[in-house]
Parts: structure tokens; sequence; C-alpha cells
């Protein structure tokens, strides 16, 4: 499809390099738009609005799809339904060997109808990463990871012949062998993109992933988030995902922890928050000054909790701890100065350095960090909080409860 049928072509612009030599590529300019209504977008809503302009088409994705999201302050709270298509989906080995199969199975019918084959691949980068077959068979002794993995190559021998079989035979397939990592650690450090450089045009990374807690990736300012089998298998195919556009609860943090106060105090403090507030189907922004100093770990821990707080989206926008990161998990200077130009250019990037622009969310939230205490969870639900200073009386009271 060329880009020319897009009605947004005149927005198409150039990212030079900050050296001056040569660019990175090309880019639909959200600046470029002039329209006010942008600059008071959720970051997490810019990288929708980002997608449907890019891949607007009048047909799957229309241009009247892109107005409602430019005008998402009052179309939000309609209920009103957008297309989406992700940059990329996430699959794990449980839920991930159905959509390989389902795409084999299309060879076949493709074969039989005496067409080209080949031609069936997913559209979008597919990554399937194999980390749900493991059994703790042997614990405790020196060479347990080794004997482990041996049982589960033996058990799993026909799936993984057949996933090695899909890592070679189809485009755009990239299958993460047993032993690499857990998919989301994996997703994190090696597979989250943060910015897409394809055919040399430039745009945010985004993914479904066929697993709850795929969130876990906003706390890299990648937009994703767990889907089912048949909707990511749709992404794989192209096809955009309708979704009814999100309201966004703003989350504003202010000051640090305290000395001795975990991620997971954090966590539990800020779910509690957030299941009284209700957030169910909306995104949750984090933003204010105490994101200057909360590390990536602890924003990929508040960000896997989604689920358990039942927000779709916990995000984290890109900002310098963002690049440290990439840069520690040993993404390229390259790499890492396209995707701070890229979000700087495009307004997604946030500079605690400058004065902040104040956006517009559904909702407001307020935390200050120095307030987070230590406490536990449990014992039955990992969402409920119990501060540790109470933990002797509510164990107590767990014990003598009716079940």
């Amino acid at each position: 499809m060329a880009a020319a049928s897009n009605p947004f072509h005149s927005i198409l612009k150039t990212l030079p390099k900050p050296d001056g030599a040569g660019d990175f590529g090309t880019y639909y300019s959200l600046p470029a738009l002039n329209d006010p209504r942008i600059d008071k977008l959720p970051y997490s809503i810019r990288i929708l609005l980002e997608s449907a302009i890019r891949n607007c088409d009048d047909f799957q994705v229309k241009k009247h799809d892109v107005e409602k999201i430019i005008d998402w302050e009052n179309s939000a709270p309609k209920q009103v339904e957008i297309p989406f298509k992700p940059a990329r989906v996430l699959l794990q080995d449980f839920t991930g060997v159905p959509a390989v199969v389902d795409l084999a199975c299309m060879r076949d019918a493709m074969n039989n109808l005496g067409g080209d084959s080949n031609k069936i691949n997913p559209l979008v980068p597919v990554d399937l990463v194999i980390d749900h077959s493991v059994q703790v068979d042997v614990a405790r002794s020196e060479n347990a990871v080794q004997a482990n993995m041996e049982l589960e190559f033996q058990r799993n021998k026909e799936r993984f012949g057949f996933l090695k079989w899909g890592s070679t035979a189809f485009n755009n397939m990239l299958v993460v062998p047993p032993g690499s990592g857990i998919v989301h650690q994996v997703n994190l450090e090696y597979l989250g993109r943060v910015v897409f450089n394809t055919n040399g045009v430039l745009y945010p990374d985004s993914v479904v992933g066929t697993d709850s807690h795929t969130t876990m990736i906003d706390g890299l300012g990648v937009a994703g988030w767990g889907v089912g089998g048949i909707e990511a298998e749709a992404a794989m195919l192209g096809q955009p995902m309708s979704m009814v556009l999100p309201g966004v609860v703003g989350f504003k943090l202010l000051g640090k922890l305290r000395s001795g106060v975990t991620a997971t105090d954090l966590v539990l403090t800020v779910t509690q928050m957030l299941r009284k507030h209700g957030v169910v189907g909306k995104f949750v922004e984090f933003y204010g000054e105490g994101m200057s100093e909360l590390p990536l770990a602890d924003r990929a821990t508040i960000a896997n909790m989604s689920p358990e707080y039942g927000a779709t989206m916990g995000f984290f926008p890109v900002d310098h701890i963002t690049l440290q990161y990439l840069k520690l998990t040993g993404r390229s200077d390259e790499t890492v100065a396209m995707i701070e130009s890229y979000l700087r250019a495009n307004n997604m990037f946030v500079d605690y350095s400058e004065p902040q622009v104040e956006r517009v969310y559904s909702s407001y939230l307020e935390l200050k960090l120095e307030d987070v205490e230590p406490c536990v969870s449990g014992p039955k639900r990992p969402h409920d909080r119990v501060p540790l200073k109470e933990m002797k009386a509510d164990w107590h009271a767990c014990l003598n409860n009716k079940v």
C-alpha cells in the first residue's frame, strides 16, 4: 500500500540524526497537525493516535477514527470505538502454539488451492518465548537447571520440534528457545523496541500478548496488554483490533521512597488505591516529579500488576530513566539516540528538566512516595495489603475467621 493513499501524507517528516550526518527515516508528525488538543492528550493516547494516523487508509482505519482520538477529552466519556493496530505480537508457548498451528493450517489450505504457501506469514513481527513448559522436578542440587531442562526437552519434543520448524518457516517470526528466561523479562530486556524503524518509517512500539501480564512492558514506555489467542492472531494477520477509546486515570507520584521500602510495598499501595478508585477498562498513566527517581524495575513491577488492579494498562511514558535502562540492557547507542530523537520530535518524551505541560486526564490520583510503608500481601490474594506493623493482628484474625 503506497503511503500516498494515506490522507495524512502531508505530515510525513524526516527525522535528522543529532550529529547532522543523514537521517533516521521518516515519521508521521503529531506537532505538524497544529492541533492544540494534542498537547493536552495523555501520552498513552498519543500512541493510539499515531497508530491510527499511520495506518489510516479510509478502509480499516478511517479519518473519522483519527478525529475521535484527537478529541479524546470529549469522545472518551461517550465510549466510542476505535481501531488499533499494534506494532507487534508477543506469544508464549502455552497460548502461542495454537497460533502457529493455525498459520501452518493456512499454508496447507493454500497448497491445496494450488497457491504459493510461502505467502502466508505474520504481517507484523511476532516474538514467541518458550517459558511456560518448564516444571521443577529437581531442586536443591547443583545440576538442577540442567536436569529440569533435559526433562523439559523430553516431554515437549514434539511441540519444540514444531516451533523450531515455525522459527525458520515463517518470515517475521522469532522463537526464543527454552531456558532463555521468563517471557516478560525477555520482552523488557531484549524484545521491546520502544521505537520501531521499519523500511525507514519510525513509529512507537506497541504490543498485544497472549498473557495477562504483558502489561509489564508498559514500564518501558511501550503500550501493551494481554489479549486472547483469537485477537492475537487477528493482529498477526494485520487486522485492527476494535477497542473502546479508554478513559485515562492520571496517577501523580511525588517525592521518593524511604530507605528500606521496596517496590513490592509501593505496588501493593498503588494497587489498593487503584482498586478503590475503579479502573476497569481504563488506562492508568503515571506522571509527576516522583517519576524522575523511580527505577525501571519498580515501574515494571507496578505495570505488571495491572490485571490485579483491573486496568488495561499502567503506563510509564519514556524519560531519561527508560533510556538508561535501554543502555544497561545492551541496546546500541545509535538505537537509543534514534529512540530519543523520535520521541522528542513527536512530543512523546518526558523531560523532567523542562517545565511540564499539564495534560488532561479523566480522573486524578496522587501518592507521596515517602508515605509508603512496609507491607505484606496475602495470605490468599496477591492484592491484599497488610501493613507490616498490623501483620500479627491480621494473622490472628485470619486464623479464626470463617473460610
